[in-house]
């Protein structure tokens, strides 16, 4: 089947909120050992996930006996621990409190001699439970978790598409476990004031290191809606930038969130939902170049750069 016939997954919000509140922490803890293990990177792209042909990896870690990936296999619906000396350990991924999720998972890195500490408490959520004590979060529905991974799939082809056209700095596609989101960040080339740092449970020094330069992002959400939203920002947001002309029609700019956002359903029922997406991130871009005024010609490949 061509990639143009295959149909966007639909996963409303409300019937999985529990397995996501659930997936959310467990990613948390996954990646906090990345962001342990990894040389640091400008803006945290050292802690991010990605999606694979299974589901959600690290990619490879180096640690003190040699190298480490983690992988979140939402197929098999096994958490596998491999070592580049061949040997491996696992976690099953089925319905079971955080707490003992952390447990199974750093008791899985001690069989395999890695040893790691990490911050076990998460970030950039209100009630922030320390993993060991979390008991709260326990639910996992092995279908709404691979409808989710296969929207991830769909959303970083199209962002990664997206991407080519820029030459300027940018982010790889990948998955912040911080929000849930996998995202894209387009940069201009100039310094950006402090951020205020606002993020629940988070230490505003995050923040400046990640909006330390001018940025206009982009990526998916499985909240904000019916069945999740697709979402821009730029920063700092320059005058004129939430009154710039957006499509599809169904993108609307929130004042609370201060990004334009866009329903997942809007794009999955769309008559051509990839061309949909593509107009949706190429407008919400032209928003924060323009006003902004990025120096486009020297950010961007022309058409006949391919």
């Amino acid at each position: 089947m061509s990639a143009d016939k295959i149909e966007w997954p639909r996963l409303r919000v409300a019937d999985w909120t529990a397995t996501r509140d659930t997936l959310h922490m467990w990613t948390q803890i996954v990646g906090k050992i990345r962001m342990a293990l990894t040389p640091p990177i400008n803006h945290w792209w050292h802690v991010t996930l990605y999606p694979t042909a299974r589901g959600l990896s690290t990619s490879a870690m180096p640690y003190e006996g040699g190298t480490l990936d983690i992988e979140f296999d939402f197929l098999d619906h096994v958490l596998r621990l491999r070592t580049g000396d061949g040997r491996a350990a696992a976690v099953a991924l089925e319905p079971k409190p955080v707490a003992t999720f952390y447990a199974e998972t750093m008791d899985a890195l001690a069989t395999l001699g890695v040893r790691v500490q990490i911050h076990a408490v998460p970030n950039e959520v209100e009630n922030a439970i320390p993993f060991a004590e979390d008991t709260t979060h326990a639910s996992y529905d092995a279908d709404a978790v691979r409808l989710f991974w296969q929207q991830l799939l769909r959303v970083e082809r199209a962002l990664a598409e997206f991407r080519n056209a820029f030459v300027g700095k940018a982010s790889p596609v990948h998955f912040f476990w911080g929000a849930m989101d996998l995202a894209h960040t387009r940069f201009s080339g100039r310094l950006a004031p402090p951020h205020p740092g606002v993020a629940p449970n988070c230490p505003p020094s995050v923040m400046h290191e990640g909006y330390s330069h001018e940025l206009a992002s982009f990526g998916f959400w499985p909240g904000g809606g019916d069945e999740g939203a697709f979402y821009a920002y730029a920063y700092p947001e320059p005058p004129g930038y939430a009154q710039a002309p957006v499509w599809p029609a169904a993108t609307y700019y929130d004042e609370d969130l201060r990004e334009f956002l866009l329903p997942y359903e809007a794009v999955a029922t769309a008559p051509d939902p990839d061309r949909a997406l593509h107009d949706f991130l190429e407008s919400t871009y032209l928003a924060a170049a323009d006003v902004g005024h990025w120096d486009r010609q020297a950010l961007e490949r022309s058409p006949s750069e391919g």
